[in-house]
């Protein structure tokens, strides 16, 4: 499979003016590795050669390169729109001037907090600095959004922040979760607890209903509630964001370090995520080696462990954000326990854990499944058949479950204790077949089906169709 880029995080350098208590990447000096002016500028034109949409300049503290206006425009002249995320303490008129001249599309200013947690977090002055760059930037005409990073430092001022925001004329803001590396890592009393997503995704949904400034979760913020899809719709609907489709690493996007280093994302920075680097291969050559980005361009719903392994969004999201679970579990196959549905399925499984009435609950079943509620209703089944464990109605619905939020597996196991007492059931017989033919078992997953057909003298239309389907992707 050939995959297309369209974007990447560039870290031009390590330097920073700041010592932020939560930086992933823990700036200070720049690093002697760092690419010179030549080495970058060259590197721009193989960003754009590579066909990039847009491309955002981070660091460190990006300002700190004296030569970036000069990146900046090598590759806004290419046609690759530059965003910039920035602290702001060195954007001043003249910084900002050039940028413009130089083609900047979009800056982004970080900012933490009002004036005393802002200034806490990162640098005395920190706020005042960040203000005037909001000003600056507006009376220039470029367009200029904030990025919060939220801990347990700043969760509680989200309202206060805000208006803030609205009074120094931000247009929209992005807020992602503080993850426990870089200097982050050693105040683990900073970092949230899972639970907290929900008050995030709560704040969130009430701004952007609310319409005053536009709000958009970044990609470790969800993932599929109904209050998080309706903010993202909103932020789409706004050109603020593309739909999200799951992590880009290394299949529409990737990471450039500050010496050249290529990896799908600058937050998944260990040697082992290192591709290669643009100091002894091409950028091409990097993107295009078929053995490169296998963690990401490989990775499926079955390899992933605990409730994202049986999500009915699994093969869709792939656990979001492999950093999250990476930074939080120590393994990017692990669960992801700051997901907003995991946390709503686990209180599906407690809730149903605790009611006794079989009846009740097979009855709640059928309903969530006319609703297409599949997740929840093969909750409420799991709780019949620890009641009733042989029971054949439970396990074919369940069967039914687990196909449609495609756990296949589950789906063969359920239909096969059924079979085990009635090898003619065709019901459980059909859906066996399917599972089978999901898991690539296609030749053995006809032959059941037939025999499901042959079962009812083909008279039931869904086990006909079921196996027209079959046929007709298999050329028969």
């Amino acid at each position: 499979m050939k995959y297309q880029p369209i974007t990447c995080v560039w870290e031009v350098t390590m330097g920073c003016n700041m010592r932020c208590g939560h930086c992933g990447s823990s700036c200070a000096e720049p690093l002697a590795d760092e690419l010179t002016t030549e080495e970058a500028l060259n590197l721009c034109d193989q960003i754009a050669e590579l066909g990039l949409k847009w491309i955002t300049l981070s660091g460190g503290e990006p300002l700190t390169r004296k030569d970036v206006p000069m990146l900046v425009e090598r590759l806004a002249s290419s046609g690759v729109a530059v965003n910039m995320i920035t602290n702001g303490w060195l954007l001043d008129q003249e910084k900002a001037q050039k940028l413009k001249e130089s083609g900047i599309s979009t800056v982004a200013i970080s900012i933490d907090g009002t004036p005393q947690i802002h200034d806490k977090i990162r640098r005395e002055g920190a706020f005042e600095h960040a203000k005037t760059a909001f000003l600056t930037m507006k009376r220039l005409g470029i367009y200029t959004g904030a990025v919060t990073t939220i801990t347990k430092q700043n969760i509680h001022i989200l309202k206060e922040l805000k208006e803030e925001l609205i009074g120094m004329g931000v247009k929209s803001w992005q807020v992602q979760l503080g993850l426990p590396m870089g200097n982050l890592k050693e105040r683990p009393d900073w970092v949230l607890e899972p639970e907290q997503i929900r008050e995030i995704i709560d704040f969130a949904y009430d701004v952007a209903r609310e319409g005053r400034i536009a709000i958009y979760l970044a990609d470790c913020i969800g993932y599929y509630t109904k209050k998080e899809m309706e903010i993202k719709k909103i932020a789409y609907q706004t050109n603020l964001i593309a739909p999200w489709d799951g992590c880009n690493a290394g299949t529409r996007g990737f990471g450039i370090l500050q010496n050249g280093d290529i990896l799908g994302c600058t937050s998944i920075r260990d040697q082992e995520f290192i591709e290669g680097n643009i100091r002894q291969r091409t950028l091409r050559e990097i993107w295009e080696d078929e053995n490169n980005f296998l963690w990401r361009r490989e990775m499926t719903k079955e390899k992933l462990s605990g409730a994202c392994r049986n999500c009915t969004y699994g093969s869709k999201c792939l656990g979001g954000c492999p950093n999250t679970r990476l930074t939080m579990n120590g393994d990017i196959y692990s669960e992801n326990q700051y997901c907003a549905y995991h946390l709503s399925l686990k209180q599906m499984e407690d809730k149903y854990a605790v009611c006794e009435d079989r009846d009740a609950l097979f009855k709640l079943a059928d309903a969530l499944m006319r609703q297409g509620e599949y997740q929840e209703a093969a909750f409420a089944l799991g709780q019949v058949l620890r009641l009733d464990p042989e029971n054949a109605d439970a396990l074919k619905a369940k069967g039914y479950c687990e196909f449609m939020c495609g756990n296949y597996a589950r789906c063969l196991e359920a239909n096969e204790k059924v079979l085990e007492e009635n090898a003619e059931d065709s019901y459980a017989l059909g859906g066996y077949a399917m599972a089978l033919y999901r898991t690539g078992e296609k030749e053995e997953a006809l032959k059941k089906m037939r025999r499901a057909v042959e079962l009812t003298g083909g008279r039931d239309r869904n086990l006909v169709h079921d196996l027209r389907f079959m046929l007709a992707n298999n050329g028969k």
